[in-house]
C-alpha cells in the first residue's frame, strides 16, 4: 500500500505565500509522475502543476509565474511553492502521484487534500 501525506495548507492573506508539502511511502518501487490538483467551493477539479522523474514542470496558466513546483527523490516528497496568492486560489489541494510499487503495478494515487484559504 501507498499513503500520501499532505501538509502546508491554511488561512493566508492575499499577496501571501505557502508551500505545500506531499510526502509518498509504502510499497514504492519508483516514482514517476507527482503534482498537485485544487478544487474549490462549486467547481470541478483543476489541475495545479506537475513535475516527472526528470524535473520537467508543467503548470497551469493561472499557476505561472506565482507557483513552483519541486520535489526530493530521496524523500519522495513534492513541494507547491505558492506566493503571490489570490482569493481565486482558494480550495482543496489535492496531491497526485504517479508510481510503480513493489509489485512493479503502475499507480495513480491522490491525497486526502489540503485546504487552502486565501483572503481579500
Amino acid at each position: 500500500q501507498v499513503q500520501l501525506v499532505e501538509s502546508g495548507g491554511g488561512l493566508v492573506q492575499a499577496g501571501g505565500s505557502l508551500r505545500l508539502s506531499c510526502a509518498a511511502s509504502g510499497s514504492i518501487f519508483s516514482i514517476d509522475r507527482m503534482g498537485w490538483y485544487r478544487q474549490a467551493p462549486g467547481k470541478q477539479r483543476e489541475f495545479v502543476a506537475r513535475i516527472n522523474s526528470g524535473g520537467l514542470t508543467t503548470y497551469a496558466d493561472s499557476a505561472k509565474g506565482r507557483f513552483t513546483i519541486s520535489r526530493d527523490n530521496v524523500k519522495n516528497t513534492v513541494y507547491l511553492q505558492m506566493t503571490s496568492l489570490k482569493p481565486e486560489d482558494t480550495g482543496v489541494y489535492y496531491c497526485n502521484v504517479d508510481l510503480w510499487g513493489t509489485s512493479m503495478r503502475y499507480y495513480n494515487h491522490r491525497g486526502q487534500g489540503t485546504q487552502v484559504t486565501v483572503s481579500s
